[in-house]
């Protein structure tokens, strides 16, 4: 996996001028009922007359706090790929929620998602880089402090050691603590599930299964065989911007016609984009290639000439040889699917108005054992790039917009009917219900 990051600077500063801006002429502020009570109102208006969110339901410190313990902990967060840590000892370390965790691939092959916090002293166990000379049995790969491989964990501070399983192997100096029994600390276990491939966690434990709420989504995704692929491409962003803006602009295709008006909008025309009928766990999104690039596509795979563009994945119908794919599994699992690759984003939210973002591409393994895949992945990695920039540019400018005092609330398209079924999830997590619980399920856009 080669991976960069990337720290989309734009050539204005949004958050310093936001925040003076917030001194002088932002939208009022508004207390957390007031916010709920304007996203509720919001999301119950119908699709053909439907409005953005207050602008506060982006900038507000308290509604984030409330998202925090009501959506985003209590959610399943997806936070890795199986083929990111593919054998026994293989780690990744990330910060989720506040959370400090470690992802690890046990000696017993099972793959655990484990709190980064000593039971003896708070101390993070692998803080940011953690390769301490001559002290810790970690190895980070290709260069970095966040993953890598180790046989055992030990804490920096006091040289406590881990198993892999979490349990506490070694305690230098306990013996004078009386009653001290070692199998009494260890690292907290976070409650994980895989699913296709993908790692989730629920950081707050009481989360129905991952399954239940999947069931559909694994149908529509079998062909792809995501379980099978591997990670290949990795490209991390420190995004100046609230999480809901990042999911609203993945998920729906509106913005072809304007910001991706060279990149995709040639290739997926807006205006024949559809979203399928309302569910209560996630959302589902169809790009169809235009009937030119259909054409062109198949021929493609027809001629079997690979030399400068990935083969299809195998086992695919012609439907879905013939557009991308949009899922969003709430609150925060993003994928698309093409012919040739899947991507992926792993959401870290910080605040109100920052997002750590992850986004991935991945491959079939037939594709990764091609003689010319690493030319291949260098094509896949600036298309990646090229057409993120495209969104990093609108979501900071997005962000920047809810602080001024020339905001008001929009009015959405047809084409946005992702954004407005993401604010009705929005909407039944306050009420402590979801989307189509207590009312009848918006339909499909097509038959």
């Amino acid at each position: 996996m080669s991976s960069t990051t990337f720290e989309w600077k734009p050539t204005f500063e949004p958050l310093a001028f936001a925040r003076r801006l917030s001194t002088r002429t932002a939208q009022p502020p508004l207390s957390l009922a007031e916010i709920q009570r304007g996203v509720t109102e919001t999301a119950a208006r119908p699709l053909n007359r439907a409005t953005t969110l207050p602008a506060q339901a982006y900038t507000s410190e308290e509604f984030f706090d409330w998202e925090l313990n009501h959506v985003l902990r209590p959610g399943w967060q997806c936070v890795a790929h199986v083929s990111q840590i593919p054998n026994p000892g293989d780690f990744l370390n990330l910060d989720l929620l506040g959370e400090p965790l470690i992802l690890v691939h046990g000696k017993d092959d099972a793959i655990r998602v484990l709190s980064r916090v000593c039971p003896h002293r708070s101390m993070d166990i692998m803080p940011e880089g953690f390769g301490y000379d001559g002290h810790s049995p970690a190895e980070a790969r290709d260069g970095k402090p966040d993953c890598g491989k180790t046989r055992l964990f030990i804490c920096p501070y006091h040289a406590w050691t881990f198993e892999l399983d979490g349990q506490l192997k070694a305690c230098p100096e306990m013996h004078a603590a009386e009653g001290f029994c070692r199998d009494d600390f260890f690292l907290k276990t976070f409650r994980s599930e895989i699913w296709q491939g993908f790692v989730f966690v629920n950081l707050a434990g009481h989360a129905p299964p991952l399954a239940e709420g999947l069931a559909g989504m694994a149908a529509d995704l079998t062909a792809f065989r995501l379980n099978e692929l591997k990670l290949v491409i990795a490209r991390e962003w420190d995004c100046p911007f609230n999480w809901k803006v990042l999911v609203e602009n993945f998920m729906e295709s509106y913005h072809h016609l304007g910001i991706h008006h060279k990149t995709l909008q040639p290739m997926m025309p807006a205006r024949d984009t559809w979203t399928e009928q309302e569910r209560r766990h996630y959302v589902r999104a169809h790009l169809p290639y235009k009937d030119s690039v259909r054409e062109e596509y198949l021929a493609f795979e027809a001629r079997g000439d690979f030399s400068a563009a990935l083969p299809p994945l195998s086992g695919l119908n012609a439907a879905q040889k013939s557009e991308w794919g949009l899922f969003l599994f709430y609150p925060t699992f993003l994928l698309a699917t093409a012919p040739d690759r899947v991507i992926w984003y792993r959401l870290q939210p910080l605040g109100p108005d920052r997002l750590k973002l992850l986004t991935t591409t991945l491959m079939a393994p037939e594709a990764a054992a091609r003689d010319n895949f690493e030319s291949l992945r260098r094509n896949a990695a600036k298309q990646l790039v090229d057409f993120h920039l495209e969104d990093m540019e609108v979501c900071t400018a997005v962000q920047r917009g809810f602080y001024a005092s020339g905001w008001q609330p929009g009015r959405l398209s047809h084409l946005e009917m992702t954004v407005w079924l993401f604010h009705r999830y929005l909407a039944a997590r306050i009420r402590d219900a979801w989307p189509t619980d207590d009312y009848e399920p918006a339909p499909s856009q097509r038959p």
